[in-house]
């Protein structure tokens, strides 16, 4: 290595939800710490993901989507969301060319007139759209708001990806590697186990049921000379109803779920996975205190 200064920093996705954040930190890692779903509002907490290269490390935090909060929930998650503004030393707002601009990234540009950090204006799905329907879309952000930097990419796709890596990495204060070359997340396991039960429930069940399911992990083991792991975990829901959804008929839903996301547990932990899950209605637990930090959502943190 040549005497180039080591960089490094905090980089926090924001934008509407759904417009693509968690894929492009997976896309960015190279694997999957951020759970996705075609449902908005499927990040609640703030996910880091660490990107380390010979020159630099970068930390992603992948920030829930934005919105005019409903629930007990919805304001932790907001606060979450606006409080790394005054944390990184760069913002990446994305949007979601496909939809283009609406009344969420008016408010999110509110938020932000008055943050000091650079902003880069990030236009995400691109693969979606001819190119000489990109110009006008661009403009419309560009007009309302000084951003730093204006990259297009796919994040699905990987396309100009790379060249928004750079762009963040030419910005980044000289600074020390925070984390291991090999770690890429600064989520406990137990952490990711959870999201990813969550993301098959998010899947599999219908409407009604996403915002109201969260998954406590009651056990993981190390089986004893064998190349296996118990995991134990319970969904939680709000309503008998979705109680019944979860389960399925004789079982069903709540097999699938399981075997589903056995596949991605294995995966991350290297080794056979032994999944068992129970469903449990907790009423009403996104607006209560208590329910929230059992949930891992303390808000004495932010």
């Amino acid at each position: 290595m040549d005497n180039q200064k080591h960089k490094s920093g905090f980089i926090s996705i924001v934008g509407r939800p759904n417009v693509g954040k968690s894929t492009f930190l997976n896309r960015v890692i190279g694997q999957k710490i951020a759970i996705m779903s075609d449902k908005p509002q499927t990040t609640r907490n703030k996910i880091q993901g660490v990107l380390t290269t010979n020159e630099s490390q970068m930390i992603f935090i992948d920030t829930p989507g934005i919105h005019k909060p409903k629930h007990k929930l919805g304001d932790f998650m907001i606060k979450m969301a606006t409080n790394t503004f005054r944390e990184v030393d760069l913002i990446l707002f994305m949007v979601n060319v496909d939809e283009g601009y609406g009344r969420g990234d008016e408010y999110i540009m509110e938020l932000l007139k008055d943050v000091k950090t650079p902003v880069f204006l990030v236009l995400n799905k691109i693969d979606t759209l001819h190119p000489d329907e990109l110009l006008p879309i661009i403009d419309e952000y560009r007009n309302r708001f000084d951003f730093t930097e204006t990259i297009p990419i796919s994040a699905l796709e990987g396309n100009n990806v790379d060249t928004l890596l750079n762009q963040i990495s030419s910005y980044l204060p000289e600074g020390p590697q925070y984390y291991p070359a090999d770690q890429v997340t600064d989520h406990p396991e137990r952490f990711i186990i959870s999201e990813l039960i969550r993301e098959k429930a998010l899947h599999l069940t219908r409407e009604e049921i996403p915002h109201s399911i969260a998954v406590s992990i009651e056990q993981i083991k190390k089986e004893e000379g064998r190349d296996l792991i118990d995991v134990m975990a319970t969904i939680v829901v709000e309503r008998d109803s979705q109680k019944g959804i979860v389960i399925g008929k004789r079982g069903a839903m709540l097999k699938e779920i399981g075997q589903r996301a056995r596949e991605d547990i294995e995966n991350l932990l290297g080794s056979k996975v032994y999944l068992e899950l129970w469903v449990k209605v907790q009423k009403d637990w996104r607006n209560k205190a208590n329910s929230l930090r059992d949930f891992g959502f303390n808000e004495n943190e932010y």
